[in-house]
C-alpha cells in the first residue's frame, strides 16, 4: 500500500462532489467515485497509450472514508506497468473537504486498461 499522508502519483482528475451524487445522509455514492477513478485511468492511460484505451480490470479497491456533498474530489495516477497491450495504474482518490485545507485518502484501487486499435481490438502500447 502507498504511504497515505500525501497522493502517490500526478494530479488527474479535479471534480466537485455534488448533492445529486449522495444518498439521503449527503455521503457521496461508491460508484461515482469508482467512475471518477476510471474516467482519471483512462484520460492517462490514453495519454500513455497515444490512443483508445478501455477498461480491462479494476483490482484491489477497498473504500476508507467517505465523501460528502461539497468536497472536492482529486484523483492521482501513477502508471506502474507498461506491458504489450495494457497499462497498469495506481490510482487514488483524496477528498478535499468543504471547508477545510485537508486532504484525505479515500480509496485507491488498480485499474488495468488495454490499448485499442481503430477496429476496437487490442494493439501494442507505443514504447516511451
Amino acid at each position: 500500500m502507498t504511504d497515505s499522508t500525501r497522493p502517490t502519483g500526478e494530479l488527474t482528475l479535479r471534480t466537485l462532489a455534488m448533492p445529486s451524487d449522495a444518498n439521503p445522509a449527503g455521503d457521496i455514492f461508491g460508484g461515482w467515485v469508482m467512475a471518477q477513478m476510471d474516467l482519471a485511468s483512462g484520460i492517462r492511460a490514453a495519454e500513455r497509450a497515444r490512443g483508445r484505451v478501455v477498461t480491462a480490470a479494476v483490482k484491489e479497491m477497498a473504500f476508507q472514508l467517505p465523501v460528502k456533498i461539497g468536497d472536492t474530489l482529486n484523483v492521482y495516477t501513477e502508471i506502474t506497468r507498461v506491458g504489450r497491450t495494457s497499462i497498469t495504474l495506481l490510482v487514488e482518490a483524496w477528498a478535499q473537504r468543504a471547508r477545510h485545507r485537508m486532504l484525505e485518502k479515500v480509496t485507491a484501487g488498480t485499474f488495468i486498461m488495454v490499448a485499442l486499435d481503430e477496429q476496437g481490438r487490442p494493439m501494442p502500447v507505443p514504447a516511451d
